[in-house]
């Protein structure tokens, strides 16, 4: 039913009447794909389904149905024999670098435009390796911006992406790089996300989140891979703390904290951050002070194996940043262990940048050596990653209304966690990218 009105002059009296019109029917998307799943890790639960129909209309699930079904119309992949899962979220990436040899070299001689390029390349393997969205926690100049408008337009492959821009840091910390002849840089500002107060920390987190950041990542304490500052002291203050997340949550922004120290880790929870990242030196305090701020952990495992490996090598690292590696990077495992023991909610994360891209699926084995089930090792990387993005009612889970998001192995993963190294199947939104029929190119769209 509505109204109808007329006007008979510019003077006229609004003449109304009300006229019966048919309701107007829902619309509903044509069914294009039909995923037939062996075993179906859903996302939701620790409970694995069989022989499950994924129904999908463009880029979202429409329905999932026991059995094997076949919409008229709709293309079949045949998954029968596979493992399948969400697709994976990786919660702690810099997906526009790599750490090399020559890392110190490539500091002064390669700028954000050479990252840009270098990251399309880092995406499709991320991508290919099944981790179809990531949480991007530090990038110069904005781009890991760019980079997730490329791939939202069809430009480029590459996972859904939740981007920090700039990590914001004190001066001469974690991320103020120290150590290189002050003359080949420009003093950094707070839009490099450099601050010492409380009004700059806010200042800066409103820059980001202006040209284009999803979240904010802020060192709480020093790190490896930087020459002059500590790997676990304190950095910002309290008062800083409090002000980024303040600031942040403000706008929409959850925060993520880089924290090594007990002290500093400690601080950042009670300032209010959403997450840890590496939590080195937690300890049973710690533990309880995750849960009662109900603060995620993302451990990045692999992190720590990796410079640690490389801590060995001679020449590969600077000597400052040797030292620390060879101290810290052993430590994240056993970090780990104790928060799963202890009850903390963790999330999947790698800091893959620091390890190779495409590689991201080795923090699950490291995950199971120190105590984690293969099941719950799966869910930190679909329903818990996409809890602490914000993301649950898109990613994370094979449900009605969800991304057509989907990874699928041959093996149980289950059985061998080493089978999610083996991703054979990819799916983002509905288009096939890896092990399907058909494989889409640059200007396809997502």
């Amino acid at each position: 039913m509505k109204t109808v009105c007329r006007v008979g002059t510019v003077f006229a009296v609004l003449a109304c009447l009300t006229v019966t019109t048919p309701a107007r029917q829902p619309q509903v998307p044509a069914v294009t794909r039909v995923v037939h799943a062996g075993r179906l890790i859903d996302g939701t639960s620790t409970t694995v389904r069989e022989r499950v129909s994924i129904v999908i209309a463009d880029d979202r699930i429409v329905d999932v149905q026991p059995g094997f079904v076949a919409p008229p119309g709709a293309q079949v992949i045949d998954l029968s024999r596979s493992t399948v899962m969400p697709g994976l979220i990786d919660s702690h990436t810099h997906i526009t670098s790599e750490l090399g040899p020559n890392a110190l070299l490539e500091a002064v001689t390669r700028g954000d435009v050479d990252a840009a390029v270098r990251s399309t390349v880092y995406a499709k393997r991320t991508l290919e390796a099944g981790f179809t969205t990531i949480r991007n926690l530090g990038a110069g100049g904005g781009v890991d911006v760019a980079l997730k408008n490329a791939i939202n337009e069809g430009f480029v492959p590459g996972p859904r992406m939740w981007t920090a821009r700039n990590t914001l840091s004190i001066t001469g910390g974690h991320g103020d790089q120290g150590g290189l002849r002050y003359d080949l840089t420009r003093p950094p500002t707070y839009e490099d996300g450099i601050v010492d107060s409380p009004e700059e920390a806010a200042k800066a987190v409103r820059y980001q989140h202006k040209y284009g950041a999803d979240v904010i990542k802020f060192t709480a304490t020093g790190g490896v891979l930087s020459i002059n500052d500590s790997g676990d002291l304190q950095q910002f203050s309290d008062e800083e703390m409090r002000a980024i997340v303040e600031t942040s949550h403000l706008l929409g922004l959850k925060v993520a904290a880089h924290a090594h120290g007990k002290r500093g880790m400690e601080a950042a929870i009670r300032a209010g951050v959403d997450s840890i990242e590496h939590g080195t030196y937690l300890d049973d305090e710690t533990v309880a002070l995750f849960k009662k701020h109900d603060t995620w952990y993302v451990p990045t495992i692999i992190a720590g194996k990796t410079v640690e490996e490389m801590s060995k090598k001679p020449g590969a690292l600077h000597p400052s940043v040797r030292e620390k590696a060879a101290k810290i990077g052993p430590l994240i495992q056993g970090a780990f262990a104790r928060a799963w023991k202890g009850g903390v909610k963790i999330a999947f994360g790698t800091d893959s940048g620091v390890s190779a891209h495409g590689e991201n699926a080795r923090e699950f084995g490291y995950m199971v050596e120190g105590g984690m089930p293969p099941i719950e090792a799966i869910l930190s990387a679909t329903r818990n990653a996409s809890d602490l993005l914000g993301a649950s009612d898109r990613v994370g889970s094979i449900q009605k209304g969800r991304f057509a998001d989907i990874v699928a192995v041959d093996g149980d993963p289950l059985k061998d966690i080493g089978e999610m190294r083996r991703v054979r199947f990819v799916m983002k939104g509905g288009v096939v990218y890896k092990g399907g029929p058909s494989s889409p190119t640059a200007g396809s769209a997502q």
